[in-house]
């Protein structure tokens, strides 16, 4: 089992950039103004050969009433009461300040094991705070630096010292957790949901706009299967993100999106389907994730039974890719139709990772072309051959055809369509993807047109430089020498006689003068020696 580190401190020390260092990654968000964090986030990580499990805290602020300051140091003092271990962060460049004296008499008073860290302290300028540190009475500081890894393996030495005085036993891990993200624009009520759901005020509510900065994991146990939900920043329109803070948040909202499974859209029953809401949906379809709607606040509605008719048609319409995705309206204030999320959501997921059987897909595709066949595009007939599921989540899905390239946008939709309805896969983003098999005739004459126009291009190709010259003065001899050397007349020769025969007054021609050359017997030379002789009597 991993030891529970909770990394505590005023605002502003580094206790995020710390919570990055030992996670590996960039998980917290990380900016110059204090009271970025907001939330506990919890993270694993490791240091040497200790595994860690991470929890990143809000700035400590001495509040007592219902402020937000106050309900962030009551989620700071829940998360001590959680860890193994304490790591106290003070700055070491301003020295301890009475907010870090507060905090030290806390720790104090808890039955904790505490390590003091003194950050920023690169160069000589966290020398005076570091001799301060001792005051606190919580043992020696560590000198550290966050930002650049300086003074990890003192802080390895005190961990793996609390860690061989643990008696830590062995945890077995059952299923994979289901990955569920809850997004939606600024309050929306996504935090509120997150809280109901798991029975305890784990996230930072109230009627301020923006509280939530981080995605926030929580893992949570429904029915006996695990379930981890991202708690996320509210989403707003691109072009009213201004602040470095806003974009980071942003960021992370989307990062949450693409590594979930199920993605829970929260919306204000009063004002469904605004433009960022669509635009949200619209994302998680090419994200390729699952998708469910949730109507936050549903008992301000007032006729909910015709509201809810208006809703599903209007979602209908306007996302037409997730036609069927469930509508589930609720009251995370009141706990009303709670109960229905977690089944709408498990339904989805399963829907999300189905793997069809080839053959229930070829069988589906006959009967789908001879129901619609597909159109003809210039005189020529797309032919449908077979089909194939090549993975899941999302389903995706390879179509054979000729033509492939030819087939239309409308007759793919009509497929995908198709599909929901018959395997029962509503609001389930899928992927079609249409091949041509390949033709050998046609792939052969395509080599043969490359390599003629490869050749055409060489004889073509203009020479340059020493090449161009030393042609250039080749062909001006030889125009020289044609010029000076005019070419002889052709005159034909005539054949040399042979001899006259006795009794003729010209030489023998054909096959009587093949047969008077010297060593020449051609087929039947007797016949034609024979007639000569007879010639000569």
């Amino acid at each position: 089992m991993p030891l529970r580190l909770a990394i505590v401190g005023r605002p502003n020390v580094g206790k995020s950039t710390l919570f990055n260092r030992l996670a590996g990654k960039k998980l917290a968000i990380v900016d110059d103004r204090p009271g970025v964090t907001r939330d506990r986030r919890f993270g694993t990580g490791r240091i040497g050969d200790i595994d860690l499990e991470l929890i990143d805290t809000a700035g400590f602020e001495d509040v007592t009433d219902d402020s937000l300051e106050a309900r962030m140091r009551a989620q700071t003092e829940l998360a001590i009461d959680e860890c193994d271990v304490a790591v106290f962060v003070v700055d070491s460049r301003d020295g301890v300040t009475p907010m870090d004296r507060v905090f030290a008499e806390i720790l104090r008073k808890r039955d904790k094991p505490v390590i003091l860290l003194a950050n920023k302290a690169e160069g000589r300028q966290g020398d005076m705070g570091i001799n301060e540190s001792y005051s606190l009475g919580l043992g020696e500081p560590i000198p550290v630096s966050a930002e650049h890894g300086e003074g990890m393996a003192d802080l390895y030495a005190a961990i793996s010292a609390i860690n061989d005085e643990a008696d830590l036993g062995e945890d077995d891990d059952g299923d994979k957790a289901v990955k569920i993200a809850i997004v939606g624009r600024p309050n929306a009520g996504k935090s509120t949901l997150v809280n109901k759901l798991i029975g305890e005020d784990r996230m930072l509510t109230g009627p301020e706009a923006g509280i939530t900065r981080d995605a926030i994991p929580v893992d949570w146990t429904w029915e006996d299967r695990q379930v981890r939900l991202v708690d996320t920043a509210g989403l707003r329109r691109k072009a009213r993100v201004q602040e470095k803070l806003e974009k980071l948040s942003t960021a992370d909202s989307i990062r949450a999106i693409t590594f979930a499974e199920v993605v829970i859209l929260v919306m204000d029953a009063t004002h469904p389907f605004e433009v960022q809401d669509l635009q949200i949906a619209d994302l998680v379809e090419r994200e390729g994730r699952a998708l469910v709607f949730c109507l936050a606040k549903w008992d301000l509605v007032d006729d909910q039974q015709t509201k809810m008719s208006e809703i599903v048609e209007e979602a209908a319409r306007l996302l037409p890719q997730l036609k069927g995705s469930p509508v589930i309206a609720l009251s995370a204030e009141t706990g009303r139709n709670l109960d229905k999320l977690m089944p709408a959501v498990f339904k989805v997921h399963k829907d999300w990772s189905t793997k069809v059987k080839t053959r229930d897909l070829n069988d589906w595709l006959a009967q789908a072309i001879q129901r619609h066949p597909p159109p003809a595009v210039s005189g020529h007939r797309v032919k449908p051959k077979y089909m194939a599921q090549t993975k899941a989540r999302p389903p995706t899905f390879v179509l054979f055809a000729s033509r492939a390239n030819q087939l239309p946008d409308q007759y793919r939709r009509y497929l995908i369509n198709s599909l929901r309805e018959s395997f029962d896969l509503p609001g389930v983003p899928m992927r079609l993807t249409v091949k041509s098999n390949k033709n050998p005739f046609a792939e052969g004459e395509a080599k043969s047109h490359v390599a003629q126009t490869l050749v055409k291009k060489t004889r073509t190709k203009a020479k340059t430089g020493l090449a161009a010259k030393t042609l250039s003065e080749a062909s001006a001899k030889a125009k020289a020498g044609a010029k000076a050397k005019p070419k002889k007349a052709y005159v034909s020769k005539a054949p040399k006689p042979t001899g006259k025969l006795k009794g003729q007054g010209a030489a023998p021609r054909g096959r009587a003068a093949k047969v008077a050359r010297p060593g020449v017997k051609p087929k039947n030379a007797s016949r034609a020696i024979a007639s000569t002789r007879g010639t000569r009597r």
